[in-house]
Parts: structure tokens; sequence; C-alpha cells
């Protein structure tokens, strides 16, 4: 009998050790599990606060650029986005490009295009050019149903974004950029959907507008996750 009680009290002993051991190991993994995962998110805000910075440049460089030429433009220098009136470019109401939009195009997109495309850091980082027109809420005359407004004006954007979009084939850019642009361009309407708002209310004029957007290489946490195993 008290050798039965011994052999049984050694197996509690082995159960316990055993358990023991799973236990540290699971936690050894757990503590490793949460140090892959802080290095890859502080990876990952890096990624994303470079890729912030990439396009700070691009717009940094074409403001100089655009300044030093007397060229206006809106540029916001954190996102890169270049925003043009409508009266920059249009008549009111209409998607053909007007003589002085014509004009100030062809001094524009040269510069714009090099600031892109130049400097191989950026050029390399780049994935598309997007253009998006954009309009104000304003009613179309005889149309009274806000969806048909809408769609209205969803064509009248896609055609003032694809009006500029063809027309920067027409202007003295550098042709070694053709091929990169067949692949990147992109064209967006928008309609009324992201209005410019001034002190609570829509202003009109500043919605009405063509945006030219970059987009860049996109991180992933996948990707960093991959990096540090």
């Amino acid at each position: 009998m008290i050798r039965g009680r011994l052999t049984n009290s050694n197996n509690d002993v082995q159960e316990n050790v055993f358990w023991i051991t799973m236990t540290d190991l699971l936690l050894g993994l757990a503590v490793i599990f949460i140090v892959l995962f802080v290095l890859a998110m502080t990876g990952f805000t890096q990624a994303k606060l470079q890729e912030q910075q990439l396009k700070s440049e691009v717009a940094k460089d074409l403001a100089k650029e655009l300044n030093d030429k007397n060229i206006n433009a809106q540029i916001d220098l954190s996102t890169g986005a270049v925003k043009l009136s409508d009266l920059q470019l249009f008549e009111l109401g209409s998607y053909q490009l007007s003589e002085d939009g014509k004009a100030f195009l062809n001094k524009f997109i040269p510069i714009y295009l090099n600031a892109v495309y130049s400097n191989p850091k950026i050029a390399d980082k780049v994935v598309n050019i997007v253009i998006q027109g954009h309009t104000d809420s304003q009613s179309f005359a005889g149309v009274s149903s806000k969806d048909l407004q809408f769609v209205k004006n969803m064509e009248l954007s896609t055609q003032r974004a694809n009006e500029v979009a063809k027309y920067i084939f027409y202007t003295p850019y550098n042709k070694a950029y053709s091929a990169k642009l067949h692949k990147m361009l992109i064209v967006e309407g928008k309609s009324f959907s992201q209005p410019v708002i001034v002190n609570g209310k829509e202003d009109y004029n500043k919605s009405r507008r063509v945006e030219l957007q970059l987009v860049v290489k996109n991180s992933n946490l996948q990707d960093f996750m991959g990096l540090v195993k």
C-alpha cells in the first residue's frame, strides 16, 4: 500500500511538472507573439508615415515650381492633392476646356508630372495619379429628383476629369513619362459627394473643382509580420 501511494505521488509530481512546463512555454510564446506584434505595428506605422512624407515631398517640390512660375493652384502640402478651380478650366456648366483652361494646363501639367516622375525615389513608389471631377450641389434646371441631380452631376464631374486627362497628352510634357501615364492614370467623377464646407455651409465655387491625387504603394500589416518572422 505504501509503495502504491509513492507511485501515485510520483505520477502527480510528474504531471504537475508537465503542466508547469507547458504553462511556461505558452507564456513564453505569448510574450514572443506580443513582441513581434509590437514590432510589426511599429514598422507598419513608420511605413504609413513614410507614405505621407512621400506625398508631402511631391507637394512641396510642386508648390515651389508653380510659385516660381507664377502659376496658381491650391496644394495640400500634407497629402499632395492639387485642387484646380473649374473656373480655371471650364465655362460654367460645361465640360469643354476653355482656351484659358488649355493655356493653364499647358503650363501646369509638365511641372506636375516632372515633380512626380523626375525623382526616382518618388516615381518608384507612385502607383496611380487619380484625376477627380467634383461639382457643387446646386440643381440642374428642370430636374426635380435628388437622385437624378446626383447622376447629372456625376456625368458632368466625370466628363470634366476625363477632359483634363485627355488634354494631358497634348501638353508639352516629357514624353518619357508616357508609358507610366498609360498605366497609372485614373479618372473619377465624384458628383457633389465631397463638397467644400466653409463656416458650416457649402462653398459652391470651391466645391466645383478638379483634383489630382497621388496613390502610393500601400504597406500592410501582413508584410511586416513576414519581415519579423
